[in-house]
């Protein structure tokens, strides 16, 4: 195991080479300029402003020379400083992953809870109205993009009905708890703050809702088609002549077999939602990875686009390795090699 482990996480720095490469010639190919971001509008026709600009950023090497230096910063865990914010762009990423994390933390805690009660209500009456119900709620979610329902429920449900409150981690008049973790629920609960808690809890159950809701519909269709495969072995039907309830038998012989290979499933998911979270994040302005993205892809800040790519893929292959290992741990069957 402990070899596995070791010889994945040494290819990953060969695997984050390949993307940033990847990522900073793709950049390179647009068509914008990046001058506009660095360079007010009103400066761009005074030659030694604009020149200034370039020597500043870079810019008037070569692009092979480009690469090559930013190989070579990033080798010392630099990304780069962003064109807008003027900050180093991994400072801005550790200020604003905690609440993405925070918010995809409460989405995949959603979507695994509601897609597995799902699939196994919708096995265990496979056919009927509770089974109908939840295919077409998972369909739904699976269908429907973030974007949409988030501004149709955002509308509905804090706009009309007044259920949650508006966007953002906490009002404008709420103190943001002592930075702790970064996540507010947590550090306003190690502090003693549960009015603060409160509200960011309310405030995050919107948004992790939307964001959980497009993972829903996969957990749930798949545990559906596991528990129905499982529930036709014979130690089923020998748990059943036993005598064994028929909850305990769903729960505990069935239900643990057919989750094993959902753990790949949650696995993958969690790494799409810290890079898909983009779209929720907008809607809700949430101040997280999501929404720095978008400010960068607006302002052709090729410093941050490649910051968040590079972020994106760590997470992937971390959730990579960590589905492998889980994986592995709860099937006996499976030998990593």
């Amino acid at each position: 195991m402990l070899r596995y482990i070791f010889r994945r996480l040494i290819a990953v720095p060969l695997l984050l080479l390949g993307v940033a490469t990847v990522a900073f010639f793709l950049s390179q190919t647009t068509r914008g300029d990046p001058l506009s971001a660095v360079v007010p509008e009103r400066q761009m026709n005074n030659p030694e402003i604009v020149a200034a600009a370039k020597e500043r950023w870079g810019l008037d090497k070569t692009l092979a020379e480009r690469y090559v230096i930013y190989v070579v910063n990033l080798a010392q865990g630099d990304l780069g400083t962003s064109f807008t914010t003027r900050r180093p762009v991994s400072a801005d990423l550790a200020e604003r992953l905690p609440a993405t994390f925070e918010l995809v933390l409460a989405a995949m805690t959603f979507a695994t809870v509601v897609g597995v009660g799902l699939g196994v209500l919708s096995a265990r009456y496979q056919n009927g109205p509770i089974d109908h119900f939840s295919r077409i709620f998972a369909l739904l979610g699976s269908s429907l993009p973030v974007f949409w329902s988030g501004l149709i429920l955002l509308y509905l449900l804090t706009v009309q009905l007044g259920w949650f409150p508006g966007p953002g981690r906490l009002s404008a008049h709420t103190p943001p708890p002592p930075p702790i973790t970064g996540l507010y629920t947590l550090d306003s609960l190690l502090t003693g703050n549960i009015p603060v808690f409160l509200e960011s809890l309310h405030r995050l159950m919107l948004p992790a809702i939307v964001l959980g809701w497009s993972v829903v519909g996969v957990i749930t269709r798949l545990v559906r088609s596991s528990l129905l495969e499982v529930l036709g072995q014979d130690y089923i039907r020998t748990a059943r002549a036993k005598g064994a309830l028929e909850g305990r038998v769903m729960i505990h012989h069935a239900l643990r077999n057919a989750l094993i290979p959902t753990l790949t499933i949650i696995g993958f998911a969690f790494a799409y939602l810290i890079t898909g979270a983009v779209l929720t994040e907008a809607v809700f302005s949430w101040p997280g990875i999501g929404s720095y993205a978008v400010s960068a892809a607006r302002a052709l800040d090729y410093p941050a686009i490649i910051g968040v790519t590079l972020l994106g893929s760590l997470a992937f292959l971390l959730a990579n390795l960590a589905t492998d290992i889980a994986y592995g741990l709860v099937n006996p069957k499976v030998k990593l090699q």
